[in-house]
């Protein structure tokens, strides 16, 4: 048995279904279905016999502890976090109480479940904790990419607070010996995003004939990492990594939003033209850049490569033609999830 936490969301969701491809073991998901967490995203496996699902709150001590000693894991995986920075900048204080307190409550659980293990089960248990390459803040463009050892340097709600749960996991190892890892990913992308973020809210915006909104001049840079080569890279940390390790999880793809949306209009060209002959591109449109927005990130993964054996298997443009293609063919899926209150928060943000 493993347990999952933020298992409805977007890489979690996809995490468990992959899981449940390749392994017997069960998975216990524990998700708050907070608007990011969809049930939805896991209707394949629903029923599948070693699936078992419980709504609820990380930061809830006494059912977290009630489901450890009910089902005994032998690891726990944490994807539960807020993870978008925009809407960190209008609201952190969700970002704190989850990704910082609910941490902290779920180690405090986990570190009283795994003291009482026996001693076998106790060494080989694992805490494995999911974070974000945004910890350590902006690099130059020429600069080398972020290694394991890179200062955190922080600078939205959102990374701060997911900076202060990588510490408080670090804390737990060194102070108390549980046996954690910590990862830190670059952006993903692919099938159930919540259409907040730059591929899927463009998507679904070219789609809908509205406007694909630019930040700034779109000469941000990121690291795109296929959200199942991710999942892939999980398991080789949980299974082979050394206890009290930081690993960075990169997809080896530098680019610029506005390469990706570029990327993304030519994919859409392809499979779903618009019915006037013009390109998807006509529809880019530059908006005023959001209030600290990071310059550049980039993953250098080769502690993972060589110690792991690990390597995304996906190529950008390989990535990106299924993620199209899938949300093409969810279009139900994307309805669902952007609601009233998705469009009014699109508004505010983009106007």
């Amino acid at each position: 048995m493993i347990f999952v936490t933020g298992g409805a969301g977007f890489i979690g969701s996809n995490f468990i279904t992959d899981w449940l491809q390749h392994s017997q073991e069960l998975v216990l998901n524990l998700d708050k279905l907070s608007y990011a967490g969809n049930l939805e995203n896991l209707k394949p496996i629903s029923d599948h016999p070693q699936y078992i699902f419980q709504q609820g709150d990380i930061a809830d001590e006494k059912l977290i502890t009630e489901l450890l000693v009910k089902y005994q894991p032998r690891a726990m995986i944490n994807f539960a976090a807020e993870s978008h920075v925009d809407r960190s900048i209008h609201g952190p204080d969700d970002f704190i109480q989850t990704n910082i307190v609910g941490t902290f409550r779920l180690l405090e659980s986990v570190r009283d479940y795994w003291n009482q293990l026996p001693s076998e089960q106790r060494q080989n248990f694992r805490f494995l904790h999911i974070s974000t390459d945004e910890v350590y803040g902006s690099l130059e463009k020429n600069a080398p990419a972020f290694k394991e050892t890179h200062q955190y340097q922080p600078n939205s709600p959102y990374s701060a607070s997911k900076a202060s749960s990588d510490h408080l996991v670090r804390a737990y190892y060194h102070t108390y010996g549980l046996p954690v890892l910590t990862t830190n990913c670059s952006n993903n992308y692919g099938p159930y995003q919540f259409p907040e973020k730059l591929i899927p809210l463009c998507i679904h915006n070219a789609i809908s004939n509205q406007p694909l909104p630019i930040y700034g001049d779109g000469q941000q840079i990121r690291d795109w990492l296929y959200v199942i080569d991710h999942c892939q890279a999980i398991v080789n940390v949980l299974e082979k990594g050394q206890v009290g390790e930081v690993y960075n999880i990169g997809g080896c793809n530098e680019k610029a939003n506005i390469e990706v949306v570029n990327t993304l209009c030519q994919i859409l060209d392809q499979q779903q033209p618009r019915t006037d002959g013009k390109s998807y591109a006509d529809q880019i449109t530059y908006v005023k850049d959001r209030p600290g927005h990071d310059r550049r990130y980039a993953i250098d993964a080769s502690k993972i490569q060589q110690q792991l054996a690990w390597r995304p298997k996906e190529t950008f443009e390989s990535g990106m033609a299924k993620t199209v293609t899938w949300y093409l063919s969810h279009f139900d899926w994307v309805n669902n999830v952007t609601t009233g209150v998705y469009r009014q928060w699109v508004e505010q943000q983009y106007s």
